[in-house]
């Protein structure tokens, strides 16, 4: 993972749940770019559409509650999220999250302050910055970040056991 990721931000609220990020009439779906395609549309049927790539969408409270969806971070991945940062997760969702390889940051002071459109800097493990104000974060523990560098848990395994390919 870049030490830094600077990505334009979309808003959305308090306790989004699996079924906003991913509504279960998709789940038939398999393929990534489509699942992708159908992100957030439980908010709002236009974001995935006009998110930008390598984007970060910040939330507020309980991000990610409801149902252990595994679909939901890979829709946000798909959809061009390099991360989410939100003033609480819930905990299955962070879980999923890291384990398909996206970054997760909670920071409760940041999404009051943001409007859509702008752009914002992560510096992982360190702050987030908006218009010159520093936010600080919570570091994620050395293999949390191993998995998510590597993109997701099975191919960090995979990595660090020597093992090439999916």
């Amino acid at each position: 993972m870049k030490t830094e990721i600077t990505g334009n931000i979309i808003v959305v609220g308090n306790n989004i749940d699996t079924d906003q990020i991913y509504p279960g009439r998709f789940l038939a779906i398999t393929d990534p770019k489509e699942i992708g395609s159908h992100c957030l549309c439980g908010v709002d049927e236009a974001i995935a559409a006009n998110f930008p790539q390598g984007g970060i969408v910040v939330a507020g409270t309980n991000f990610g509650c409801g149902s252990s969806r595994e679909h939901a971070p890979i829709a946000l991945l798909n959809m061009g999220a390099s991360a989410v940062i939100a003033d609480s997760f819930a905990r299955i969702f962070f879980r999923n999250s890291i384990n398909n390889g996206l970054l997760l940051i909670e920071q409760a002071d940041l999404r009051d302050d943001v409007k859509e459109g702008d752009s914002i800097t992560v510096t992982v493990n360190e702050n987030v910055e908006y218009q010159g104000k520093k936010y600080p974060i919570t570091s994620l523990p050395e293999n949390l970040v191993e998995i998510i560098n590597a993109g997701g848990l099975v191919k960090a395994m995979r990595a660090r056991n020597g093992l090439k390919g999916e």
